[in-house]
């Protein structure tokens, strides 16, 4: 192990994007984060700029090294963590996006997908995943079908499609790197996770040209070198690229089939590790690559909640019931217990288990005693019913009981909300004390990759938190249940 060196993280996010450093044993030193732009229309599509996402990129790690006063020089590597599906497009000849980058949150290309209805068996088949818009290939294809001259310039091999990791590290790269990894690959609905290849017919399926494509490496490998235009006195290397729920799922270590673990951020990932072999579901859960380390891959087994965080924020913004998302804690021990209000937040349909981009939400079971205390609960426990939805259906899929679940991400704070789904489970949860383990991930798989971090070791800086499940198995199943119903009333 060398000493006096350090990692850099990037964890590029969809409200915004840090920047994280690591000392030589893997503990972080300071963090600063740039938020961007949320562009959604009246029809509900939501976009980012991604050279605003670039240029954030760029000043957030600069804003760290000058409020750290570090060596600069010292600074060893990089790993890179990135939102997932969201789809970016630019052309090659000038390094410049054609369109804004199409959020993974954003449903537009569903009539593109209803069109494909036909195919979505096959495309499980090879892709793990379930026919949806909120994969990357409905996007890519929306672009092509509706920006003027995209078609052509694609034809020809003149555009550069991929998911923001790809983004990035060409744009850090100078243009000299177009690659990504299995992770972030797996999530596309274009790669063979059977084959560990781009799928040519599925790819023809959605009018996706092959050439366009990045390159799939390893996690750890090397993705070129970076001086985040000319911040660092010199280029350092780019040596873990995950998605950020990947990037999260190896910074809890849940290395071992079997460990699952949710990352609560804007949306929700609930992941299982399941091992070197794929398992497919029929129940509505999708099958993804984990990472590929050391040349070798771990898949999993994957379900997502579109609006976990993201229903904080519209308490906030949109219906200005609370100021700050601190208060949630506050107001949700605050309301009646017995009341019997719940939230369905549908607002762009619903993920996994349910897989219905048409659904609407809901708020239903209101009554005169309903006050803004009431509504705040629901809505966080609206997360967690979302989140229970999905162990279940893995459980079942895996024939397995889960014995503890490891999260993550901002919302994680909440004592009430980590305390209801611990007893909505009714299984002890785990919630480290940094919030930022999609970036703590990358950053690790970094620097294990450069051998600057000891695999076993570097871990041991996580400090957790553990909750314990302490509700009666009655008033647990009669809330469930009350939550099933809610759902029914949408799916109808």
């Amino acid at each position: 192990m060398m000493s006096n060196k350090y990692i850099l993280g990037i964890d590029q996010s969809t409200q915004g994007t840090k920047a994280l450093l690591f000392d030589n044993v893997g503990k972080i030193l300071g963090r600063r984060d740039i938020p961007h732009e949320q562009i959604v229309n009246e029809f509900g599509w939501v976009e980012h700029n991604p050279t605003e996402i670039y240029k954030n990129t760029i000043a957030v790690v600069k804003k760290l090294i000058e409020t750290l006063a570090i060596d600069k020089s010292a600074i060893a590597g990089v790993g890179v963590t990135n939102q997932r599906e969201t789809a970016v497009i630019w052309d090659k000849s000038t390094g410049e996006p054609i369109y804004n980058a199409i959020v993974w949150q954003c449903a537009r290309g569903a009539m593109i997908c209803k069109r494909l209805e036909k195919n979505a068996e096959f495309i499980h088949s090879r892709t793990g995943l379930n026919l949806s818009p909120y994969f990357t290939a409905a996007k890519i294809a929306w672009v092509l079908e509706n920006v003027e001259g995209a078609k052509r310039k694609s034809d020809k091999g003149q555009l550069a499609y991929g998911t923001m990791d790809s983004w990035l590290i060409y744009k850090l790269t100078k243009g000299k790197s177009f690659k990504t990894d299995y992770s972030n690959a797996s999530r596309t609905e274009i790669f063979n996770i059977n084959e560990l290849i781009w799928d040519k017919d599925i790819c023809n399926l959605f009018g996706i040209n092959l050439d366009c494509l990045p390159e799939v490496c390893d996690s750890d490998a090397h993705y070129g070198d970076t001086d985040f235009e000319g911040i660092l006195d010199r280029p350092v290397p780019i040596h873990g690229v995950m998605g950020d729920s990947h990037a999260a799922l190896f910074g809890q270590r849940c290395i071992q089939t079997g460990m699952v673990k949710a990352t609560y951020g804007t949306g929700s990932s609930i992941m299982m590790n399941i091992g070197e072999k794929p398992l497919f579901s029929k129940k509505g859960i999708v099958t993804s690559l984990a990472w590929g380390i050391n040349h070798k891959v771990e898949y999993v087994l994957e379900g997502n909640v579109n609006y976990t965080g993201a229903v904080i924020s519209w308490l906030k913004n949109d219906l200005n019931l609370i100021t700050n998302v601190s208060e949630t804690e506050a107001l949700a021990y605050e309301a009646n217990p017995a009341d019997r209000t719940y939230l369905v937040p549908a607002f762009t349909g619903l993920g996994a288990p349910y897989w219905n981009s048409e659904a609407a939400a809901i708020i239903c079971g209101m009554t005169r005693l309903t006050k803004k205390a009431e509504l705040v609960k629901a809505a966080l426990d609206s997360i967690a019913y979302q989140i229970t939805d999905i162990i279940k259906v893995m459980e079942d899929e895996a024939g397995l009981t889960l014995k503890e679940l490891r999260v993550d991400g901002g919302p994680t704070r909440n004592q009430y909300l980590m305390q209801f789904q611990s007893d909505i489970l009714n299984i002890p949860l785990r919630a480290p004390d940094a919030e930022e383990l999609s970036g703590i991930g990358a950053a690790y798989a970094a620097g294990i990759a450069m051998n600057l971090y000891d695999r076993e070791n570097v871990f041991k800086n996580l400090q957790t938190k553990l909750y314990n499940p302490g509700m009666e198995l009655n008033r647990r199943e009669e809330l469930y249940q009350g939550w099933k119903n809610a759902v029914n009333m949408i799916l109808k």
